[in-house]
């Protein structure tokens, strides 16, 4: 195992992905098991989500989610990937992740996004059009006021502030540029896409300005990684998530995952056939060693300090014992984790 692989953080996003005759109520549940096991395999950081609306996804309260998390857990850190500001009265954000601050002191982070809403009647629902996510820079700037006392209302976030809860920026579009105006850790994905990813975060460092919650740039990139004891084995786990993708992007919604076995079959549009494909390359799947060799690629290029994986799949067994080899890839040994 190289020093650039062991030197770099390795994480979590579960997105609490529901899947084919299975209930919701299950995916969260999977999600609660999937975050004590990453503890106990040494993963820094477990993230949940935030999708509205979706008929493929559970996690639509991050914050609530996170607090099972972190409750169902004992050291690892515990966050959002990401709560969407604009979704949201920075208030309430602060106050929430002031009480998850100071039920789990030292355990939170504040993954933040700049998305409204997955369809037209999702934004709707919300009260919330695409133009809300232009105002992104001042919604930050707010969020984190409340967390100094900073606020010109004369209001005071309790119990946020005063606490410290370490605030991320998801970079999709401008992300990149927020988060450098504003000193703050990014998290840039996808794999699939590197040139782009490379010139986000070259962006980033380029135009980042030291705050009091960053003194330099802190770059996580995020992405699938699918670990098994054979490529095909490995491309198997991707196939439920990339067929799943394909169908939103051309019907407008998340189906369940469907089990691998049974997705080479179904019948595809020729676009939604391209959809699938694509969606089946860019990420890094293989065995242990082809994983190792892809990751140590991948942190060379972007130089980046964490890596986020950010896996779905049908089988969960399979999806477990992908996260168990890749924790073997990086060099880490199962937590004893406290009683």
């Amino acid at each position: 195992m190289s020093s650039v692989i062991a030197s770099t953080r390795l994480s979590v996003l579960d997105r609490s992905r529901v899947r084919e005759g299975h209930t919701a109520a299950e995916a969260l549940r999977d999600t609660v098991a999937l975050a004590r096991e990453a503890e106990r395999l040494g993963y820094h950081r477990f993230w949940v989500a935030e999708h509205h609306g979706v008929p493929g996804v559970a996690g639509s309260a991050p914050t609530v989610l996170a607090a099972a998390v972190a409750g169902a857990t004992r050291c690892i850190r515990v966050g959002t990937g990401g709560v969407m500001l604009p979704n949201h009265r920075p208030l309430v954000v602060a106050e929430q992740f002031g009480v998850l601050e100071s039920l789990f002191p030292g355990r939170i982070d504040m993954g933040l996004g700049r998305s409204v809403g997955f369809t037209d009647g999702v934004r709707r629902a919300l009260g919330r059009d695409k133009e809300d996510a232009e105002d992104f820079d001042a919604q930050l700037a707010e969020l984190l006021g409340w967390f100094r006392g900073t606020s010109p209302t004369g209001v005071h976030a309790r119990p946020a502030e005063g606490l410290t809860v370490p605030p991320f920026v998801l970079a999709m579009g401008e992300g990149a540029a927020v988060a450098a105006r504003a000193g703050l850790p990014m998290v840039i994905g996808d794999l699939r896409d590197r040139e782009r990813m490379l010139r986000g975060i070259e962006r980033y460092r380029a135009g980042f300005r030291p705050s009091e919650w960053s003194a330099e740039p802190y770059v996580v990139v995020s992405g699938t990684i699918a670990v098994a004891d054979s490529p095909e084995a490995a491309r198997r786990l991707l196939l439920p998530e990339a067929w799943s993708m394909a169908r939103a992007r051309t019907r407008g919604s998340f189906p369940p995952l469907p089990p691998a076995e049974e997705v080479e079959g179904r019948p595809m549009t020729p676009k939604e056939r391209d959809l699938y494909e694509s969606g089946l390359a860019g990420h890094l799947a293989g065995t242990e060693e082809q994983v190792a060799e892809a990751l140590e690629c991948l942190i060379g290029a972007t130089g980046a300090q964490e890596v986020l994986v950010t896996t779905s799949t049908y089988d969960r067994e399979a999806l477990l014992d992908s996260y168990r080899r890749l924790a073997r890839v990086t060099g880490r040994e199962p937590a004893a984790v406290p009683a």
